[in-house]
């Protein structure tokens, strides 16, 4: 021990030993920092669909996948089908500039991973200092070199641009705000620069970082032949998931009477030898309640639910309180009320109403759920009368169990959402839609909530959306850095989607009440086209404010969560790369809303059942409902409750249609099949 004050040796080996892990510490806080600041960048101006914690698997996945390349959950990854499988190699020409000739004849895989190596190394990278290339997009599409001695102009790309390019500029500054240097040595170096004339790759000692990358990408025997179908997963042994089938829209007539009973009855025995295990079926408001205020008839409806017990199927039945007709897939009309048409044509406020004041008569708007202007009663209990009809009516079912789940209609299509996209107002896919927010009432609502703000001048809604057919890129409000974004802009939709949320709320409290003990459920649409924008123009006209700096489905699952009600969510069966195949300039992402969607219920642990959105006949729709329904690898073993097919018709029942279906079904069971493609 040192005298006057001092520390012995072991003192001060365990104050250094202790200073050595702060600054272990600091590094490793500092190195999270900068991964999170990347991811962020990454979300919010690539609109790249990444969860908070991801890693850096979870990053090279995303940029494979929008390169066009096949990545299963297990980390299994290869060339799509469609892509060219033996790309032309980039020859570099003078001054580093790529020749428009060449650049037009390489391949659009080779194109892309050279073009989405800079996301990869500047995540990768283990420190800033390290060599970056940046891949910079000119008129021509082609690659250009920069360096700090001569910098290049780095043009912006929009969406607009994404179908012509299809990559994203990087640019790296020489000071990071991110890693606190001010003196950062980095070297800027063409992509195209690296491949010699003969296609080589040319080494560079100070790039290992840069030459790792490049091997692993034209490496010819690191390149193998795609197979003719793609590997399917065995589902034997897996949790069992109902699977439910939608009857036809016009199954009962207008008069509600049963319509065929004899051919449904051959069909449904069909599905019951193949194990399906019930039926969907539309119970319409309009058919029901047509000519007088609560008198109901149910006559129809009691006929056909007698033939699904005797069958032994299960039944989810739908409080439809919308009109069937003019929209995709509706092969019958049938309208509102006409006791409440009546009503729509001296008081057309009571429907959904655009800032042209065209009017849609699809469903009531939510601005008279608590106004007397249906026959001294509000809307909300219109709906509740109907739902306490039905429950009385049908008794003997629901005690039998025969009645598994009800699903409440919320809106258009029996959908939450606001019928911001109607066909007959002259929407065409992929049109951003219009917000439906005009009527009176709706607009009494905006009014008090920009008072209680104190900025009565936001009572109106935006004057830049543009309309039914814009792109977001097109308009003030959608585009990136728009007004969606701007302090009214975020008051505008927060109003407007919590105004989806509380109707969804007050409806479901009362069908709650209404069908105490069964299973009630409420469907939202899979709206995935812009999804890859900044803004998620379509979304939001349609009520759910989900930009990609904001979750807009939390929300919606624990007001579902508060009522003990299941979610029901659409288009499980698409497949993003086929979207950009079919449309690309939607810049839609269905895969990455079904995940986002799903992961938002099982958050809150509510049960999560689906359908499909369009017609779906073929195996690899099949596949992809099947990887949805029952997620690999999922540490919780959550899975879908229940799948309903859309729709039963003659095309299924084709004969190679139907052993398809067959198959699923097995399949989705837990089953397992012989002539798995392996």
């Amino acid at each position: 021990m040192e005298r006057f004050g001092g520390t012995s040796e072991e003192e001060r080996e365990e104050d250094d030993k202790e200073l050595g892990m702060e600054v272990k510490d600091e590094e490793q806080q500092q190195q999270q920092d900068r991964k999170i600041r990347i991811l962020v960048g990454l979300r919010r101006h690539g609109n790249y669909n990444l969860r908070v914690r991801a890693d850096i698997n979870d990053v090279i996945a995303v940029l494979a996948r929008e390169a066009g390349w096949v990545v299963f959950p297990d980390g299994t990854t290869f060339p799509s089908r469609s892509q060219d499988l033996n790309p032309r190699p980039m020859v570099s020409s003078p001054k580093g500039f790529a020749s428009e000739s060449d650049c037009d004849s390489v391949s659009s895989t080779w194109q892309c991973y050279m073009c989405y190596r800079p996301f990869l190394c500047l995540f990768l990278s283990p420190s800033p200092t390290s060599y970056l290339p940046i891949a910079i997009a000119t008129s021509s599409n082609a690659l250009v070199a920069a360096s700090p001695s001569s910098p290049q102009p780095i043009p912006t790309i929009n969406s607009s641009d994404y179908n012509q390019y299809r990559l994203k500029t990087v640019f790296v500054p020489n000071s990071m705000p991110f890693d606190g240097s001010s003196n950062v040595n980095i070297r800027y170096t063409s992509v195209a620069a690296m491949v010699g004339d003969t296609g080589e790759r040319i080494q560079d000692s100070n790039s290992p970082l840069i030459d790792s990358c490049i091997d692993s990408i034209i490496d010819d025997n690191q390149i193998v032949d795609i197979p003719s179908k793609l590997p399917e997963r065995d589902f034997a042994g897996t949790p069992y998931v109902p699977v439910y089938v939608m009857l036809p829209l016009g199954v009962i007539n207008m008069k509600c009477e049963l319509v065929d009973p004899d051919d449904l009855l051959k069909q449904l025995r069909i599905l019951k030898a193949v194990n399906v295990d019930g039926v969907m079926v539309d119970c319409w408001w309009g058919i029901v309640e047509a000519h007088t205020p609560q008198e109901y008839n149910w006559s129809g409806y009691k006929q056909l639910f007698q033939i699904v017990r005797e069958l032994n199927l299960k039944l989810q039945v739908v409080m439809s309180f919308h009109e069937c007709g003019g929209n995709v897939g509706d092969d019958v009309c049938i309208p509102l009320p006409q006791w409440v048409a009546e009503i729509g044509h001296t008081n057309p406020d009571i429907y959904f109403t655009d800032k042209e004041g065209r009017r849609n008569p699809e469903c009531l708007s939510w601005g008279i759920d608590k106004e007397r202007v249906l026959r001294g009663r509000t809307a909300v209990e219109v709906y509740f009368d109907y739902m306490r009809s039905f429950r009385v009516e049908f008794d003997e079912f629901f005690e039998a169990g025969v009645i598994s789940e009800i699903e409440v209609g919320l809106g258009p299509c029996g959908e939450l959402r606001y019928p911001s996209y109607s066909v007959n107002n002259g929407w065409r896919y992929p049109g951003i839609g219009e917000f439906q927010c005009y009527d009176q009432y709706l607009l009494k609502s905006l009014r008090k909530a920009a008072e209680a703000r104190g900025h009565s001048f936001w009572a109106r809604g935006p004057d830049n959306a543009g309309s039914y057919n814009s792109q977001p890129h097109d308009t003030g409000f959608f585009c990136d850095g728009g007004d969606y974004d701007s302090y009214y802009g975020r008051f505008f939709l927060n109003w407007y989607s919590q105004v989806l949320v509380d109707h969804a709320d007050r409806v479901l409290s009362l069908a709650k009440l209404a069908f105490e003990g069964t299973c009630i459920a409420t469907k939202l649409s899979g709206i995935h086209w812009w999804y890859k924008t900044a803004s998620h123009a379509a979304e939001l006209t349609a009520g759910f404010y989900n930009p990609c700096n904001r979750d807009g489905y939390a929300a919606i699952a624990s007001m579902l969560k508060k009522h003990g009600a299941a979610l029901n969510f659409t288009c499980v069966e698409l497949r993003t790369l086929d979207q950009h195949e079919d449309f690309p300039e939607a810049l839609a992402d269905p895969e990455g809303l079904v995940w986002q969607v799903l992961n938002a219920a099982w958050d809150v642990c509510i049960p999560v059942a689906s359908e499909n959105a369009l017609s779906c006949h073929d195996r690899e729709g099949y596949n992809k409902i099947l990887e949805n329904a029952k997620p690999m690898n999922d540490p919780d073993g959550r899975h879908l409750s229940a799948f309903t097919y859309l729709r039963l018709s003659a095309v299924l029942m084709d004969r190679h249609n139907f052993m398809e279906f067959e198959r699923f079904v097995k399949r989705m069971h837990g089953e397992a099949v012989l002539d798995l493609q392996m």
